[in-house]
């Protein structure tokens, strides 16, 4: 009974991961290929942004950290999909800054937020 209930969660719990992320200077926003399991292409990816934080130890910018949220994290993991997705970054207030996106369970990419287009240095 052990063994069923494994593989009923194993198929049911997706992972999602970046493939790549950069910022693009043009539009303010930020490009994430995101790979993700399912039944479906459709998921819809949102993020949530963390508090701006002192620089760390020894550092000299600010950081953030910010959760990516699959709209269907429950999907069955039956499928490997990629998507890219794009993030304004315009309100940001914390810039520029070290930005870390977190997606479940414990996937991390690290990259740097430049001051906002025409912000006064």
């Amino acid at each position: 009974m052990l063994a069923t209930l494994s593989a009923a969660l194993s198929s049911t719990v997706a992972a999602d991961t970046f493939a790549s992320v950069h910022y693009e200077a043009q539009t303010d926003q930020l490009v994430a290929t995101m790979i993700y399991m399912g039944t479906n292409p459709d998921h819809a990816f949102t993020v949530q942004w963390g508090a701006c934080q002192a620089p760390s130890q020894g550092g000299q910018i600010q950081e953030i950290t910010a959760d990516v949220l699959d709209s269907q994290w429950d999907d069955a993991a039956i499928r490997t999909y990629r998507k890219t997705v794009r993030f304004s970054v315009a309100n940001l207030s914390c810039r520029p800054a070290k930005l870390t996106l977190r997606t479940a369970p414990r996937f991390l990419y690290t990259l740097l937020i430049p001051q906002a287009p025409g912000a006064a240095r």
